[in-house]
């Protein structure tokens, strides 16, 4: 079984060369169980890299602001425009600029979490993005689905344990949100 399947959270080990990274079964679970807001952007082109203005506008649009140790699930429509089926759907997703991971942290935003198989569009800027969340020591969600139900609805509880697989550079998980 591949510890990055389906809906799944990356490791810090999954980016993080330094010695000591964390692999999924040490990672607190306490990370999985946090407050959370919703951005809408699904605007975005197919492809795109997401910049800090834009995400900025979708979090002005929620009235909400991010608090420290957030996750800020982003919702960009992929799932609804490139189906599964489509051979694109591996490759056309939009994602995140590298600035907008940065700025995420900046924000104190612990985890995001994106529809793609991806935190940010293919090719070199998905490398980058990645190796940003093991600087900034935050991580992301890939694969999540039904994010179109979260938008608008202010801030809400997320639930998401991952598998505990020992060693494991990332775990599939269960996202949940609940509203209050």
């Amino acid at each position: 079984m591949s510890d990055h399947a389906g809906t799944h959270v990356d490791a810090p080990k999954h980016f993080d060369p330094s010695p000591g990274a964390l692999s999924i079964d040490q990672m607190p679970l306490s990370d999985f169980y946090t407050e959370a807001i919703c951005l809408d952007l699904s605007a975005v082109e197919l492809g795109a890299a997401i910049s800090v203005p834009e995400m900025e506008a979708a979090l002005s649009k929620t009235g909400e602001a991010i608090q420290p140790g957030d996750t800020v699930l982003i919702y960009m429509a992929y799932n609804k425009r490139v189906p599964f089926s489509d051979p694109r759907w591996q490759h056309a997703f939009p994602g995140l600029a590298l600035e907008a991971v940065h700025w995420l942290a900046d924000q104190g935003c612990k985890i995001f979490g994106v529809e793609a198989i991806s935190p940010a569009p293919e090719g070199e800027l998905n490398f980058q993005a990645h190796n940003a969340c093991g600087e900034r020591g935050i991580t992301h969600i890939e694969g999540l689905d039904n994010l179109d139900q979260m938008v608008g609805k202010g801030r809400f509880r997320f639930i998401g344990f991952p598998l505990k697989i020992k060693e494991g550079s990332g775990g599939p998980m269960r996202a949940v949100a609940v509203l209050e």
